[in-house]
């Protein structure tokens, strides 16, 4: 059975196509042209980052990152286990050690409060996950990275436009993650960025991710040809996909407030039936602002969430549940984890339910969702209507 109402269904703003055929025409539909300089250049004035790398994927800039932390077999990172397999797959990949620690229970994010317990001599960075795109609490995590010497990487993979006390989420940590698969709020299908916030880090950003040739200081005219000089791979996205998403961040004030909206009148229809306990909604701490990359629910037990996962998709409306926290996966138990380990991650992703979200979604669609939610809910509940 088609959905009615699919969980996701990317923006599409109106220009993609021209700017796509002006790349073509060009004749630079390789990496580094001019809609590639455009995003990145757009990216950095308007978060102030020192420098941002157009990546393939969040995941090649999470694996740059972690070639920038110079993590070697016996290192470890300390990082959530609630968060996609990218964030510690970048680590593993060094021969270093993910130390998986809890999450809060209001916000999802990464616990600050257990990061210094879980700090070793082989500690070499911190890994927070800004989950549905608000912040952790950044002001803590980097006051514990400078007290131990540490690396601070934001997965901001869902973060782009969002701000933790007036500062853009990517800004903060010394490196960070962007994403602009198809299921963010901007997107190109598949891309990304890495945001270097550490000058010293550039010049081998630059290398890493040009196969590990000083190949950027020979198009800057800076050298008379160019060669191989460090380790590096092809974390280059094609000019075609900045095309596409060059129209897309130049629509990120719009595409906000269309986000915006949605999360506002779920919040709106859901407060009645959170003010009777039958589920919780998200938060939003004082000093964050978020994307509005997603909404989510908080139902009483797996049971529950599970069954109205059913109810929905009987409705043809599709709803999801997030992520399987890594600790209990195959490969968490091979890193020697197991479940039981991480009490508020493994009750919260077992309650979590997403619901539809995406820029032009109709009201009557958005009246549907509550609809259904509301009457699973409610069933059988005497006295609610």
């Amino acid at each position: 059975m088609r959905d009615k109402i699919p969980f996701n269904r990317p923006a599409i703003t109106g220009r993609e196509i021209d700017y796509i055929s002006d790349a073509i025409s060009s004749g630079r539909i390789s990496a580094g042209g001019a809609y590639t300089n455009k995003c990145a250049s757009l990216l950095e004035e308007r978060f102030a980052i020192n420098r941002v790398l157009l990546t393939p994927s969040a995941t090649a800039a999470l694996e740059m990152a972690a070639m920038l932390c110079a993590l070697e077999p016996g290192d470890e990172v300390i990082m959530p286990s609630f968060t996609f397999v990218s964030t510690a797959n970048a680590v593993l990949r060094m021969g270093a050690r993910p130390v998986f620690i809890d999450i809060r229970s209001d916000t999802l994010n990464i616990d600050e409060a257990l990061i210094e317990t879980a700090i070793t001599e082989r500690t070499r960075a911190i890994f927070p996950v800004h989950y549905a795109a608000v912040a952790c609490e950044m002001n803590s995590i980097m006051e514990i990275s400078k007290r131990h010497g540490l690396l601070v990487v934001e997965d901001a993979a869902q973060s782009v436009n969002a701000f933790y006390h007036g500062k853009a989420l990517g800004a903060i940590g010394h490196l960070a993650a962007y994403s602009f698969h198809d299921t963010k709020n901007y997107v190109c299908g598949e891309g990304g960025a890495l945001c270097i916030n550490a000058p010293e880090m550039i010049e081998r950003a630059e290398i890493i991710r040009e196969k590990g040739t000083n190949r950027s200081r020979f198009l800057r005219g800076e050298i008379d040809k160019y060669t191989w000089v460090d380790v590096g791979s092809s974390f280059i996205p094609s000019e075609i996909s900045c095309a596409f998403l060059l129209a897309q961040l130049e629509a990120l004030d719009a595409l906000t407030e269309k986000r915006r909206a949605i999360f506002e009148f779920y919040r709106e229809h859901f407060a009645e039936m959170e003010e009777d306990g039958l589920l919780s909604l998200p938060v939003i701490p004082p000093g964050c602002a978020p994307n509005y990359h997603m909404f989510y629910i908080l139902l009483h037990d797996a049971a529950t969430r599970d069954g109205l996962m059913v109810h929905l998709r009987q409705q043809g409306i599709q709803s999801v549940f997030h992520y399987v926290p890594l600790h209990t996966s195959p490969m968490g138990e091979r890193l020697g984890y197991k479940r039981h380990d991480l009490s508020f991650t493994e009750d919260l992703s077992d309650r979590l339910l997403r619901l539809p979200f995406y820029s032009d979604i109709e009201e009557s669609d958005l009246m549907a969702v509550a609809g259904e939610v509301r009457a699973f809910l409610w069933r059988g509940r005497v006295g609610k209507r």
